[in-house]
């Protein structure tokens, strides 16, 4: 097979001079883990402190992984990424918020993202966090099999009202809804008010996406039992495969609690289940709808080839690629300009309150061995690239 996902020019061609300088800056910070741990702190207090940090992360860390402060914002780039056939999900990514009122505002601007989509073909998703619409604390303790008092029995109800309005409106504007997965102690009380939803809404297509972590070993059996069901109950299923994002939290806790590791023993591991979750999902495609969540280009590459292997199209619509905005973009731009569904997920919202976030991300990239090397080596290629590029032309 060619090796698409090689061509820079093509990857990196939406960026300007100064986005790829600023781009080449963040990850040569981020390639470096103490300074990342360093700068969390700083900047977390420093926004907690109210000091005039705001504008700088916004035009530098933000501005890269981020489509804006609010919809409108994320417009503009919307429309610029169009122009390369890459299309975007709307991500509210505010994080660690507790209140109801902050839950029933999620609520609402998962309705909003759902009525920009419903009129832009640009947007063929929108994503929440089942934490966005409740407290985490009301999953654990139904995924720990613990009784809720009367209070937070009222609490759950109204968790799964949330639920119902915003799957509803996706089912009414025939947009699909991914749901992100979180940590595994809350997770079962979250696969099954998915469930639910998938049950209800995705009669005919898949319309409600859960999230399958592939760094859990148990997944993959997980994938399968609700394929058995879905078959029995006559529904859909809306399944985001990716490998997860809380790796050193989960083993800790396992540790500390002492109780089975729910992680896969190794990276190889967790990649075999994960490519054998693809295979599965290809192979039952007539009941299970796949948004491939990765940055792996082996993963990448055998999707490309099972799709080819089962003469199913590279745009068929049951298919899509997904990655972070501000990354991989030599898989996302490649894909997309030889033919492929390939969205990009777009976190929005306020700068200080979409900062746990974008934390996250950067302490992701420092604990994925060769992300962000990966990352800055494609960066120094295209700068090469366009600096010799000029000099021929002078």
């Amino acid at each position: 097979m060619n090796k698409i996902f090689d061509n820079i020019e093509i990857a990196l061609a939406l960026k300007s001079d100064s986005e790829l300088n600023r781009a080449h800056f963040l990850f040569k910070m981020i390639n470096k883990g103490p300074l990342v741990k360093i700068g969390a702190a700083v900047t977390k207090f420093a926004l907690n402190a109210n000091l005039p940090v705001e504008k700088i992360i916004r035009y530098t860390v933000f501005n890269h992984f981020c489509g804006g402060v609010n919809e409108d914002d994320c417009l503009k780039v919307i429309d610029k990424m169009y122009t390369k056939k890459m299309h975007a999900v709307l991500d509210y990514s505010v994080e660690g918020k507790k209140e109801e009122k902050q839950f029933d505002f999620a609520v609402q601007k998962t309705i909003n993202a759902l009525e920009y989509a419903k009129n832009h073909n640009a947007i063929p998703f929108v994503v929440f966090k089942p934490t966005g619409l409740g407290r985490f604390e009301i999953y654990q303790k139904l995924t720990e099999g613990n009784s809720l008092n009367k209070s937070e029995q009222a609490e759950w109800k109204t968790i799964k009202e949330r639920f119902h309005t915003v799957c509803k409106k996706a089912y009414d504007n025939n947009i699909p809804v991914l749901i992100d997965a979180e940590e595994s102690w809350m997770q079962g009380a979250a696969d099954d008010l998915i469930e639910e939803m998938m049950m209800t809404y995705n009669k005919k297509r898949a319309l409600v996406f859960n999230t399958l972590q592939a760094y859990r070993w148990d997944r993959l059996d997980y994938l399968k039992n609700l394929h058995q069901r879905a078959k029995a109950k006559n529904f859909k299923i809306g399944m985001k495969l990716v490998r997860g994002a809380y790796m050193e939290k989960e083993r800790e806790r396992a540790f500390k609690n002492e109780y089975k590791d729910p992680i896969c023993a190794d990276k190889n591991a967790t990649d075999l289940l994960y490519n054998d979750s693809l295979k599965y999902i290809i192979d039952n495609l007539n009941d299970i709808e796949l948004f491939a969540g990765t940055h792996n280009e082996k993963s990448s590459y055998l999707l490309i080839n099972l799709l080819k292997q089962n003469t199913i199209l590279k745009d068929d619509k049951r298919v899509w690629y997904g990655q972070l905005y501000g990354m991989s973009d030599h898989i996302s731009y490649n894909l997309s300009d030889k033919g492929y569904n390939v969205a990009k997920y777009l976190p929005f919202g306020p700068v200080k309150d979409v900062m746990p976030y974008l934390i996250r991300r950067a302490e992701e990239n420092t604990s994925v061995a060769g992300q962000t090397s990966r990352e800055l080596s494609i960066i120094k290629s295209e700068r090469k690239r366009r600096k010799s590029k000029n000099r021929s032309i002078k």
